[in-house]
């Protein structure tokens, strides 16, 4: 590493700032390479190590996926404490995923893993070290990357050579100690999230009629005594169209063009966009009007391994573009459309899709199956409205405690961008 690279963080607590630059030293200084194998087979406590999930135990996948356990002889042995670098690339570890044990646990983990464990076992900041960008540079620099696309190719030897940032003890406590807290925070955070989607699930399954009943448990007071509801398909009160075909040449990056909805734009509950998945048709639309999505239009993907998930109402930010093929449109008729979305964005019609398609091949569902779709109808219109808008208002709830999340996720990786000190290429 150049000598003119001034290895000292943006960021840095008051009490640090004459420390001067941190140090560079090889991992296998700070930590041991692991290489105790289960060779007793008692230990049947499996983990995996994923970017989303850190280590897991996945025990129930693997006496289910693999009959032969005498495998487990081979896995190296990962105690409480330990950390684990998975070669195997993601989109949120572009490099693999290097986590810490902190399941409480003793279990076993596949020999094609890198196991290591820290001499010093208490701090935790090279668990926040670990998704630092500099920690992805210098394992791309070590690493040869022309064996497979989706895994790094480097050996224990080489891994365990890589250098890593070393501040002094008590300022890697304090970063850790700051980072921690942001994670806890974050927790609070997503458990009310939680709470908010189980109060949210109690609501559907309380005022909407449950299989084989016509009323629901609970009415609100003005429509107690208006009677039965009547459960049919929804096809007398829906207009459903599937997209227009367009050919790839059709399709472009310059955004001057009319936005195109396609599938890849629908996710659980909204459009999403970005400049790798966004496409443009820059030629006339006057004879596509009916291809043109409008706001507070129901927008289903047809196929696709999250098909029957993905759904989601078009906002006046996403009105006016093409309706694509193998993409639903559905606007109501006589019903008000928050309520139908309600239906088609629930577990009741997510496991209705599973039920129906019957494909070997990408899952995928129709037209006719979408619209032959059973939900209950109260006798007035109105009992619909009000329903729909007690449901849409935890709905906000739950998307400005989504949007918090985020925010403080954004605040975290600009933080991390702060406390550890850049590299220059």
């Amino acid at each position: 590493m150049s000598n003119e690279i001034e290895l000292i963080p943006e960021l840095r607590f008051p009490e640090f700032e004459k420390e001067g630059e941190w140090e560079i030293k090889e991992l296998q200084l700070l930590a041991d390479r692991v290489t105790d194998k289960n060779k007793s087979g008692k230990i049947d406590k499996v983990f995996t190590n994923s970017a989303a999930h850190g280590i897991v135990d996945q025990r129930e996948y693997f006496d289910k996926d693999i009959a032969n356990k005498s495998n487990l002889e081979n896995y190296y042995i990962v105690e409480n404490g330990d950390y684990v670098y998975n070669p195997r690339i993601s989109t949120e570890a572009p490099v693999g995923p290097t986590s810490r044990n902190n399941t409480g646990r003793t279990g076993v983990m596949s020999p094609l893993y890198t196991v290591f464990r820290f001499k010093e076992k208490k701090n935790q900041f090279y668990e926040y070290y670990f998704i630092s960008q500099h920690w992805y540079d210098s394992i791309r620099k070590a690493s040869n990357t022309g064996a497979r696309f989706d895994r790094m190719s480097i050996t224990d030897s080489v891994f365990m050579s890589i250098p890593v940032l070393y501040p002094n003890p008590q300022e890697q406590q304090k970063i850790a100690s700051c980072l921690l807290s942001l994670d806890e925070l974050i927790a609070a955070h997503n458990d009310k999230l939680d709470a908010l989607k189980d109060h949210k699930k109690g609501l559907l399954q309380n005022l909407f009629p449950q299989e084989g009943e016509t009323v629901p448990k609970v009415r609100f007071p003005e429509f107690e005594d208006d009677g039965e509801w009547e459960i049919r398909s929804v096809e007398q009160n829906i207009d459903l169209i599937s997209g227009i075909a367009l050919k790839s040449k059709e399709l472009s990056d310059n955004n001057s063009g009319t936005p195109i909805l396609r599938g890849i734009n629908i996710t659980e509950g909204q459009i999403r966009h970005s400049d790798e998945m966004d496409k443009f048709y820059l030629g006339d639309t006057s004879e596509m009007e009916k291809y043109l999505i409008q706001e507070n239009d129901i927008v289903i993907g047809m196929d696709g391994s999250k098909v029957g998930k993905n759904v989601a109402l078009i906002s006046e930010q996403d009105a006016g573009a093409i309706l694509i093929q193998r993409v639903a449109r559905i606007r109501a008729i006589n019903s008000d459309v928050r309520y139908l979305y309600q239906h088609f964005f629930s577990n009741v019609f997510r496991r209705y899709v599973d039920n129906v398609n019957t494909s070997s091949g990408i899952p995928h569902i129709s037209a006719k199956q979408i619209r032959d779709f059973e939900i209950g109808f109260p006798p007035k219109i109105e009992e619909q409205q009000k329903i729909a808008s007690c449901l849409s208002a935890v709905d906000e709830l739950i998307t400005a405690q989504q949007e918090k999340i985020d925010e403080l996720q954004q605040h975290k990786k600009g933080l991390m961008q702060g406390l550890f000190p850049k590299i220059e290429s």
